[in-house]
């Protein structure tokens, strides 16, 4: 059972009716591939969020760009919203319907168009998910290393600049889009930046479509850069006395620029949690997860030095896996602690917080926050990436009892608050959605906003596409 949606969240709540003339269209250009089907729309009517909102009224499956083009078009003439739909793992409750309208899934679109090797870059279809995406490019001695844990699409990694674990090294999707194709809100096509290294040519366009969310139009092509296969790979974990023994651990390895390319925490808590899902036997204290990426020689440089550091901050039981036999459980593993802490607490949902700060005010803003929640009471799990300052609580919360929910929400709220004062972000890597539309304005200032609503009335003046995400536009 989901939450209803909070009205404080949706000042511009209102659900726009669908005309029965727009579905006849639909069905006339799309034949079976547009669905009114409850099970199918309450199915793209929902994301990884708490949140519950009336299904779209129509799903569109698209198989080209054309496709979207066409939807869009249709959409736009009478004036119904649009909301893109991947694979459905998005936090934020970017796929809720609030204003109604239909839901373009890209999903069918799914082909890799073009692999330059000797580029480094790649051009996909929205609906390539990043496990398919380093399938394919895998003979190549390349791959793409924004992992952000579920197996996303790039389009909508894209859509919420999304990262992960991989991003203390390799960055975020920001750093590595080169160019999209996007349809905008009248149905037009266009496409932004190159498969050059850089550019100056006019405004970036590339970057402004780049964690939009939707709001400004469809992606239906992505280029990303792509990597070298590491030489060599390592991974290790470590436990600790205490969570501020793994953050001062982490702190110092990223000051000393040691090329780590994964460092991330697991608290005991999550621990124990995934030792239940995964049927695994790690020590049930705060951990840190960590890879190494590069020539034998250096990898085990970087891995001695860490392992120095953190046996000076208590760290011991470094346990080492080589393999990607062993690499690859690891990794599942922490993927799959998400999964873990729901199991935890059977019907529970989880409220997941996403607060990223300087790597030098870590410490401070992650040791405070664990010390409220845990004085309130509500189960939890805590990941993070915190080699870029970026950590997760995820509340489990009773969707039957509201004051679970508003102390959940009381908990969120101080932690982003603390986060802003230490200079840092309301999300580092999930996207603004519905959750956080509030934070934002707090985040950014009411100038900032204000220039975001006339960059979306300049390029949707009807406002379809994906409305009432990111913020108000009253």
């Amino acid at each position: 059972m989901n939450a209803p949606l909070p009205q404080h969240l949706l000042p511009e709540i209102q659900q726009r009716e669908t005309p029965a003339a727009l579905i006849d269209a639909l069905k006339a250009r799309f034949t079976d591939r547009c669905s009114t089907a409850l099970v199918v729309r309450e199915q793209h009517g929902r994301d990884e969020s708490s949140f519950a909102a009336p299904p779209p009224s129509a799903v569109v499956f698209a198989e080209s760009t054309q496709d979207v083009a066409d939807a869009v078009k249709l959409a736009s003439q009478y004036n119904v919203p649009v909301i893109p739909f991947g694979v459905g793992t998005s936090l934020e409750g970017h796929l809720l319907a609030v204003q109604g309208g239909i839901s373009v899934d890209v999903s069918r679109m799914n082909k890799v168009l073009s692999i330059n090797a000797e580029d480094l870059t790649v051009t996909v279809q929205p609906g390539v998910t990043r496990k398919q995406l380093n399938e394919e490019v895998k003979s190549t001695g390349l791959f793409f290393p924004i992992d952000p844990g579920a197996d996303a699409t790039l389009g909508g990694m894209s859509a919420t600049r999304a990262s992960g674990t991989n991003a203390v090294r390799y960055g975020t999707m920001r750093e590595n889009v080169l160019a999209l194709e996007v349809v905008t809100a009248d149905g037009s096509v266009i496409r932004t930046g190159t498969r050059a290294k850089k550019s100056s040519a006019g405004y970036d366009l590339t970057r402004l479509m780049v964690g939009s969310e939707g709001t400004l139009g469809v992606i239906t092509e992505v280029t990303v850069r792509l990597y070298p296969l590491p030489e060599a790979i390592s991974a290790a974990i470590c436990s600790f006395p205490s969570i501020e023994a793994a953050v001062r651990t982490t702190i110092e390895v990223i000051q000393l620029g040691v090329p780590i390319a994964r460092v991330e925490l697991i608290d005991h808590n999550t621990v124990r949690m995934v030792n239940a899902h995964s049927k695994l036997t790690l020590r049930e204290e705060p951990m840190l997860l960590m890879e190494f990426h590069g020539s034998p020689n250096s990898v085990k440089e970087q891995a001695e030095l860490v392992q120095e550091l953190a046996s000076g901050h208590g760290g011991n039981a470094f346990e080492w896996a080589s393999t990607p036999e062993e690499r690859t459980r690891l990794w599942t593993a922490r993927h799959n602690a998400y999964f873990a802490a729901i199991q935890s607490r059977p019907g529970c949902r989880a409220i997941s917080t996403d607060t990223c700060v300087p790597i030098s005010r870590l410490a401070d803003c992650l040791l405070e926050s664990v010390a409220e929640v845990d004085a309130s009471g509500i189960p939890y799990f805590l990941v993070g990436h915190v080699g870029d300052g970026n950590f997760h609580f995820g509340y489990l919360i009773d969707p039957t009892i509201p004051k679970e929910r508003e102390v959940a929400e009381e908990l969120n709220h101080k932690l982003v608050s603390r986060a802003l004062a230490l200079e840092g972000t309301c999300t580092g890597e999930h996207g603004v959605g519905l959750h956080k539309m509030d934070f934002l304005v707090t985040e950014t200032g009411d100038g900032a906003v204000d220039m975001m609503r006339t960059i979306k009335r300049a390029l949707d003046p009807k406002n379809i596409m994906n409305p009432g995400k990111i913020f108000s536009l009253s």
